[in-house]
């Protein structure tokens, strides 16, 4: 009996009671409801705590702020100023505005304005050019004609045309109106160019190569509010001589 419990038995079997109680405290014991790593991932979002003082998450605060001036009612407000601007106080051109903007909600008429004092620039060089292609996509098709018309006359002469645009001096709309879906807005523009006319030996017979003009025009352009398309045309001109 003394033999069986000698010193070195005792101490082997002292230190494997340690380590299994040791590795019962780590690992635990199986009872059969052990959650799944999922289960345990689940439970955790639906304890994760609070924030303080009740505060909801940023995402969540973000669309509860209260919400900036509808677009509809800034857009108005900025339509009524620039009606207001560009009619200069005249009351026919700011009703012809206001009644084109009411059948057009997509009009602006400081975009117009800008885009006609680039289409005017554009229309002046490609006549010169004989850009035919150009002045079919921003003319009508009776001011095409009579583009056209002059062209194919200078081109019959062997004439030449060179142009250099200086710059516009001022543009102001003078007139707008709607007739019935189609809305016209006159725009009288006041340029700097620089053109003359050669003849088939090269030979200036009108305008001047070397001075700027200026030229006085006024320039109507049209649009169907109903259609997609919401490009304008060039639909009539004239020329003011001061």
């Amino acid at each position: 009996m003394d033999e069986f419990f000698d010193i070195p038995t005792v101490l082997v079997i002292v230190v494997a009671i340690v380590v299994l109680f040791r590795l019962r405290s780590v690992l635990g014991t199986r009872t059969g409801n052990e959650r799944t790593p999922l289960q345990r991932a689940q439970q955790n979002q639906t304890q994760a705590p609070k924030p303080a003082n009740d505060e909801k998450p940023a995402a969540v605060r973000a669309t509860a702020l209260p919400l900036p001036p509808a677009d509809a009612e800034r857009r108005a407000l900025k339509l009524t100023a620039e009606i207001e601007q560009l009619s200069h106080g005249d009351e026919h051109v700011k009703s012809g505005l206001q009644a084109i903007v009411d059948a057009d909600p997509t009009f602006a008429p400081k975009a117009f304005l800008e885009g006609a004092k680039s289409a005017y620039e554009m229309i002046v060089m490609a006549f010169a050019d004989g850009d035919r292609k150009t002045l079919k996509n921003l003319l009508s098709r009776e001011v095409y004609d009579g583009f056209d018309a002059a062209i194919s006359d200078r081109e019959s002469k062997g004439e030449k045309m060179k142009s250099t645009f200086v710059g516009i001096d001022k543009a102001e709309i003078t007139h707008a109106e709607t007739k019935g879906s189609e809305a016209q807005i006159t725009v009288r523009i006041i340029s700097q160019l620089i053109s003359a006319t050669y003849d088939k030996s090269d030979v200036l017979i009108d305008g001047d190569a070397e001075n700027v003009a200026e030229v006085n025009d006024l320039w109507t352009f049209a649009r169907d509010t109903r259609s997609r398309d919401p490009n304008w045309k060039l639909v009539a001109t004239e020329s003011e001589h001061e």
